[in-house]
């Protein structure tokens, strides 16, 4: 309570001194071409730097006025060059900052008390900001669609890293899996079915919807804000809660009906466009020993068939048996989800799931665990078969290893640079002003820096 307390009073005199700030004296920090930022643009974005949970650190502030300036420039040149963002893209950003803003708050009411103004109010006022961030970064895209390194280019980069900057990777492995999850019946699902019907009988009697879900939701993520998801289109949602979300009237309360998450009922607050604004509750059925014996039963057959049968491989297996939706379609490989984009095998021992890395850590190369228990972050248990496909030890990046490491850092060094030649070129084209309070800040130096049209006063 002490930290929730502490974070409500830095979100009070934050947002006090940034209102307070445009009631009285505010002054502009920095133009860019014909576009201008105000001190308080620099402040707000400071309050919510803090609100997030960062540490009071007035120097961010150079680093927040640089942003606002690269985000000007690439705005303006969105403009000559036709890049727009839809409206639906911007709405979704609103919403979703407006979500997380109320659950740090306390709710809307202490979040309007502290804010000064009414959700709808400060909504309006901070889509033009947004919708120019989302426009920028579209921009920002379009200046790099066309970047792409050749093996020349890996090359060349791998050759230019000092021999003692090289760096170094620990040891990795590859693994498979295939995972089976115990499956309720229909007789065992009712048993939490009827749970959630009780639930919704009495809010169809005439209780409150938040103070149930508070009560009884077991999404832990919109429980504590009574179930609200706030504005959201289809793509958020799972399929089953997108075609229930977007078939009833605002203010109706949906049937029971069952997602991979467990069984739902929901209600529309409102609806704009292909934006729907919805509450849930959510129960999630537990496993009984009855489901778990029957998936144990189900891996065991599986693993048979894999040391009896040599016409099927562990790939084909794991596109057959698994339940695993993240790996059965990658031959059941898992994927370093530190490192989600380049969708690489290679894991580090180090981020494995413990769990997994104690049984790898015995398994020699090819070879096949026995079937064993495993216990997810929500206490869903699951029984897997893990495959051992590769082990790298530790070692000095080298092309012959690590190419598609070294492949990512050839490109991430190609993109950091055509940006980097982008904005110097539009730098020097462009009027620049930065208010003599930010000039101490390092990073703002550049920006006026070889423009004779452009200097710092």
């Amino acid at each position: 309570m002490r930290k929730f307390g502490l974070t409500l009073f830095i979100l009070l005199t934050t947002l006090t001194f940034v209102n307070a700030q445009k009631r009285t004296l505010d002054k502009i920090a920095g133009v860019v071409g014909s576009g201008i930022i105000l001190q308080s643009d620099v402040e707000s974005q400071y309050a919510q730097y803090l609100v997030a949970g960062n540490p009071p650190t007035p120097t961010i502030k150079g680093y927040i006025l640089q942003q606002l300036l690269t985000q000007k420039l690439l705005a303006q040149q969105a403009v000559i060059d036709s890049v727009t963002v839809k409206d639906d893209e911007v709405d979704a950003e609103v919403d979703r900052r407006m979500r997380s803003m109320t659950m740090r708050a306390g709710g809307e009411e202490r979040l309007e008390q502290f804010i000064g103004k009414s959700i709808i109010q400060y909504k309006d006022e901070i889509r033009p900001d947004i919708k120019e961030m989302k426009v920028a970064e579209k921009m920002r895209q379009k200046i790099t669609e066309k970047v792409n390194v050749t093996p020349y280019d890996i090359k060349k980069y791998f050759d230019g890293i000092p021999k003692d900057s090289l760096p170094t990777y620990n040891k990795e492995v590859e693994i498979g899996e295939i995972s089976i999850s115990p499956a309720l019946t229909v007789a065992e699902k009712k048993i939490f079915k009827d749970k959630l019907e009780a639930i919704r009988a009495r809010i169809k009697g005439g209780e409150d919807f938040g103070n149930m879900a508070r009560l009884y939701s077991q999404d832990q993520g919109s429980a504590p804000d009574g179930g609200d998801l706030g504005f959201a289109d289809r793509s958020t949602f799972v399929k089953e809660f997108a075609a229930m979300a977007f078939k009833l009237k605002a203010g109706e309360i949906s049937p029971i009906f069952e997602t991979d998450f467990g069984f739902h009922f929901l209600q529309v607050i409102e609806r704009r466009g292909e934006q729907v604004h919805v509450r849930h509750i959510l129960i999630r059925p537990d496993q009984t020993q009855a489901s778990l014996n029957r998936a144990k039963a189900r891996i065991d057959s599986v693993y048979t068939l894999l040391l009896g049968n040599k016409k099927i491989d562990f790939s084909s297996a794991a596109a057959i048996y698994s339940d695993s939706k993240d790996t059965k379609f990658n031959g059941g490989m898992m994927l370093n989800m530190d490192n989600v984009q380049a969708r690489t095998t290679y894991i580090p021992t180090d981020k494995l799931d413990p769990q997994v890395a104690l049984v790898v850590d015995t398994m020699k190369v090819g070879e096949l665990s026995k079937p064993g228990l495993f216990t997810a972050a929500d206490g869903k248990k699951t029984y897997k078969i893990l495959y051992l496909k590769s082990k790298t030890d530790a070692h000095k990046a080298n092309l012959a290893q690590d190419l598609p490491k070294i492949k990512e850092l050839a490109y991430e060094d190609k993109l950091n640079r055509s940006v980097s030649e982008w904005f110097e070129k539009k730098r020097k084209s462009t009027y620049i002003k930065i208010d003599p309070e930010y000039q101490a800040y390092p990073q703002l130096k550049m920006w006026a820096a070889g423009n004779p049209t452009a200097q710092v006063k």
